[in-house]
């Protein structure tokens, strides 16, 4: 009777201390782009999916709403000043929290999702502020300022990256010579380790956090080179230089997937697949394709294909994961780009949306509709979450109904 006592109280610390943690951020799981919902409309009305609500006054920005359970996240600017903003699920606003300076040089506002771990959000303005936020009331927990307490070199678009956790630890890029990328203890702010990269202003990218048996590995850009880093120590990996003559807009997160890594740039620096190995320590270059690029609108891996818009052409492009050659395109301007019960769902720069089929040799569009509410440019990435498609245009975020109904027998 006593060990049956001592198995079940181990049991039971066992099941407390191993409870995962509930993340919701920016492009949904292994910020991926692929959003693991079912059932979905394989086609729209002509006149798009139902409007369930739409709401205006979320301030300037391009950042994507982050969903949970409950809420709605996302930053906005207003007046300069960068809040971070909470919404119930039908579109009404609980509080804004002010925490810091946003972007007003150009393309103004936000351009960053928020990121929630259990009961704390984590947020950055285009300005280098830093901020964890309680996701129930609103409360400033901590707070630091990249450009003041890290001596950062910002971008000429701003700071553009949404904050990745690791454990106990939330990561960001300041750029510059010597702290080039941090990690914060993300209950206190305080400094766990500093790295210098390769001594360059941040790309506009949001890292990607890989996880291996012994040791989890942080990817991202800075302005011409590709960057692993061990989560937990802070050590350099590998560096994998781009070509510096090709331009310097690195905006997308990479993919991860079966000992892959593929990743999109801007300005001819194209598409490329990397080969893993030794838990992350070591890389090959597999292949590299120099048609698609593409600068900020995310890309996909969806039915054997990487997907995205590209910048300098304005049309989707499918590459095959194999041999790395263009498979098809599709005329549909450029913008971003989602995925989500095996269908395609592109957001262009002229506020159309359309859903895309992708079969094992082309692209077709299925459905489009378009959006008229909201401001300035369409650069905001979409997100689904329970069957509702949200989009993001400027001052407005706007929710669609893209859920099968049931038959009623």
């Amino acid at each position: 009777m006593k060990n049956y006592i001592l198995i079940l109280m181990a049991l039971s610390l066992f099941s407390c201390t191993s409870k995962q943690k509930k993340v919701s951020e920016w492009r949904g799981e292994n910020r991926s782009g692929i959003y693991a919902e079912t059932n979905l409309l394989k086609e729209w009305p002509k006149d798009g999916p139902n409007l369930l609500w739409d709401a205006e006054g979320v301030g300037n920005g391009y950042g994507s709403p982050v969903i949970t359970d409950n809420n709605i996240y996302l930053n906005g600017e207003m007046d300069s000043i960068a809040y971070l903003i909470a919404m119930d699920l039908e579109g009404k606003m609980l509080w804004k929290t002010e925490f810091g300076k946003d972007w007003m040089k150009n393309f103004i506002g936000s351009r960053s999702a928020p990121t929630v771990v259990d009961s704390l959000v984590y947020v950055a303005s285009g300005l280098g502020d830093v901020a964890c936020i309680h996701a129930e009331t609103g409360e400033l927990k901590w707070k630091i300022n990249m450009l003041e307490k890290f001596e950062g070199k910002n971008t000429r678009f701003g700071y553009s990256q949404s904050l990745l956790v690791d454990g106990d630890l939330v990561f960001a890029a300041p750029g510059g010579k010597e702290k080039n990328i941090i990690a914060l203890d993300r209950f206190t702010g305080e400094t766990k380790w500093i790295n210098s990269g390769v001594g360059e202003i941040p790309a506009y990218c949001s890292p990607l956090l890989i996880e291996y048996p012994t040791r989890n590995i942080l990817v991202t850009f800075s302005e011409h080179a590709l960057l692993a880093v061990e989560s937990q120590t802070g050590k350099t990996l590998w560096t994998h230089q781009q070509d510096t003559t090709k331009g310097d807009v690195n905006g997308n997160t990479p993919i991860f997937e079966n000992g892959y890594l593929y990743y999109v740039t801007g300005c001819g620096n194209g598409t490329v697949k990397l080969k893993l190995e030794d838990e992350g320590a070591k890389i090959t270059e597999v292949w590299r394709n120099e048609e698609l690029d593409n600068i900020m609108g995310g890309v996909v891996k969806l039915n054997g294909k990487i997907i995205a818009s590209a910048h300098r052409k304005k049309s989707w492009k499918s590459v095959d994961v194999e041999t790395g050659k263009t498979r098809d395109t599709l005329k549909f301007g450029r913008g971003s780009s989602i995925a989500a019960d095996g269908m395609l769902y592109c957001y262009n720069e002229r506020g159309q949306v359309g859903l895309v089929e992708v079969s094992p040799e082309k692209m077709e569009l299925v459905s489009q509709f378009k959006i008229t509410k909201g401001t300035k440019e369409h650069f905001a990435q979409p997100v689904i979450a329970n069957g509702v498609l949200y989009i993001r245009h400027g001052d407005a975020l706007m929710a669609y109904d893209i859920k099968k109904k049931k038959l009623i027998k």
